[in-house]
């Protein structure tokens, strides 16, 4: 599954950067998220319970970020598995640069998942991506003002929630609830 998406937060980069390595603003905007925790300056380690499907399960996983640079981006990989739910790996670029309004988040998404969710077919998983991409996103531009978080593209590709929690999965490990 690749995955590409652009949003416009209405806060400044600094700022926006400072909260995506934040473990609680993180764990407060991933739906599902139960923890979420930084384990050194560079690798996270969380739990969160998602439903595709009739499929209901934990993924816990580990996140290394690499490539970082200070306020403009990072790599994030990851991998997981959790027995007859399914596994997860992958991994994406995320960058961030001034915008008029703010903020101008982009990411490039690859993940890899197999087990029980991988059989739902990849409509149903990519749907379930896109809404988590858009709830994330909702959630964390809401952290920053009233104004509403805008797709910068208006016929965005599936989302980076949908690409999360399919990286979730493959990198966390999956167990059914």
């Amino acid at each position: 599954m690749d995955m590409v998406g652009t949003y416009d937060i209405p806060a400044p980069r600094q700022q926006v950067w400072l909260a995506l390595n934040d473990p609680e603003v993180l764990k407060a905007c991933l739906p599902g998220c139960q923890s979420f925790e930084k384990t050194s300056d560079t690798d996270m380690k969380a739990t969160v319970v998602m439903k595709i499907g009739p499929v209901k399960a934990t993924f816990n996983g580990n996140v290394k970020l690499s490539d970082i640079e200070p306020a403009r981006g990072y790599r994030i990989t990851g991998e997981g598995s959790g027995g007859m739910a399914g596994f997860a790996k992958g991994g994406a670029i995320v960058r961030l640069e001034d915008i008029p309004v703010g903020t101008r988040l982009t990411y490039e998404a690859k993940a890899d998942i197999g087990g029980k969710i991988a059989q739902l077919g990849a409509r149903l998983i990519d749907g379930v991506a896109k809404k988590m991409a858009d709830d994330f996103f909702g959630a964390f531009s809401a952290r920053f003002g009233p104004k509403e978080l805008t797709p910068a593209e208006p016929a965005a590709k599936p989302g980076f929630w949908s690409w999360l929690m399919g990286l979730w999965g493959r990198m966390f490990g999956t167990k059914t609830a």
